[in-house]
């Protein structure tokens, strides 16, 4: 499995994740998974994760972005106290990534940059006024794997917010749409974050609290068609004004000559 800009490369290879009995009589095993996870080409903000397992828990993590392990055991504890104090564990945890995750990424990026697609993403409003949400739709794209955030005045919303799952939008293609509950608020800046391996940056889509198309396009039409109407009765009085002077001309000659 592999994820970018929210993508991981899950290495499963023998050296990599490893599996021990403890116990057979218990049936306890223990497990190390290695991840990394990268979001350019460049692989600039490439970051290696280690995870030792044991039965299924998560006892302690590596995290190549802090170099630093975390215990959530207390073994686990105790052991990632063990290894921050080892001088030899960064070296070794960076030459593990050198190995393990470099060359395999640009395999990945070669494997499937010809069929990348950008998404297409579109903002709309939902729901009655008392109970609206604004909808994030993200349609086309390709890989699979993308991240879908919002933002309101450049900070991440993190309540408030579901998601659908990214389904099959037909063959080479996936959509997800992502639901923020909205109240409209003066200076309130809304924005649909959009990260995907197609993109060099995320992308971001801002809200318009405006009328949507579909309203302005119905005022557009109704101030034409008032237009039109007042057009039409201008001409309308102006043929009437043009109409009734030839007529009292007329009555006004034939009095005259009468007189005469």
């Amino acid at each position: 499995m592999y994820v970018l800009n929210c993508f991981s490369i899950h290495l499963l290879l023998l050296f990599s994740s490893l599996s021990e009995v403890v116990d057979s009589s218990d049936e306890d095993f223990a497990h190390d998974d290695a991840w990394c996870r990268f979001s350019s080409r460049d692989l600039h903000n490439m970051e290696y994760i280690l995870e030792h397992h044991f039965n299924k828990i998560l006892v302690a993590q590596y995290n190549s972005t802090t170099e630093r392990w975390t215990g959530y055991t207390a073994w686990g504890v105790i052991s990632a106290e063990k290894w921050n104090e080892d001088p030899d564990e960064i070296p070794r945890r960076r030459t593990d990534m050198g190995v393990l995750c470099k060359p395999y990424a640009n395999r990945i990026y070669n494997a499937t940059e010809m069929f990348m697609v950008e998404p297409n993403v579109t903002l709309r409003l939902e729901g009655p006024s008392s109970d609206s949400s604004l909808v994030c739709s993200v349609h086309f794209f390709y890989p699979k794997h993308i991240r879908v955030t919002w933002l309101r005045n450049g900070e991440e919303v993190t309540s408030d917010v579901t998601s659908t799952d990214v389904l099959a939008n037909g063959l080479w293609s996936y959509q997800i749409q992502s639901y923020l509950k909205y109240t409209p608020t003066t200076g309130e800046r809304i924005t649909c974050m959009v990260e995907h391996i197609s993109q060099t940056e995320p992308k971001l889509y801002y809200w318009d609290p405006s009328l949507p198309k579909s309203e302005k396009n119905k005022i557009v039409i109704g101030v034409c068609g008032l237009l039109l109407g007042v057009v039409f009765v201008v001409a309308g009085l102006i043929y009437w004004a043009k109409s009734t002077g030839r007529l009292l001309g007329l009555i006004g000659e034939r009095d005259y000559g009468t007189c005469d």
